[in-house]
């Protein structure tokens, strides 16, 4: 996959604590560790957006519809 340089301004504590899982060996580099943790909180978001909008369904609805699906296709089963 390409990859782009970017620049990022971060608190100082922050810094040293990210600094510290790269020396433990946790993470190889810091590019490594924010990487991770970029792609992490975007499936955390992605994660939390599908469950807001699956709680918008409604259950009864999305069964009846489900159900008349069925009914249908096994309307269309062919007679053995």
């Amino acid at each position: 996959m390409a990859t782009a340089k970017i620049a990022i301004t971060m608190e100082e504590d922050i810094l040293t604590r990210l600094d510290l899982l790269v020396k433990s060996r946790i993470f190889p580099n810091r590019s490594k560790a924010i990487q991770d943790a970029v792609k992490d909180k975007l499936s955390e978001i992605e994660k939390n957006r599908f469950e807001v909008e699956c709680a918008k369904l409604d259950p009864k609805f999305e069964q009846a519809l489900a159900d008349e699906g069925l009914f249908s296709e096994i309307e269309e089963w062919p007679e053995y």
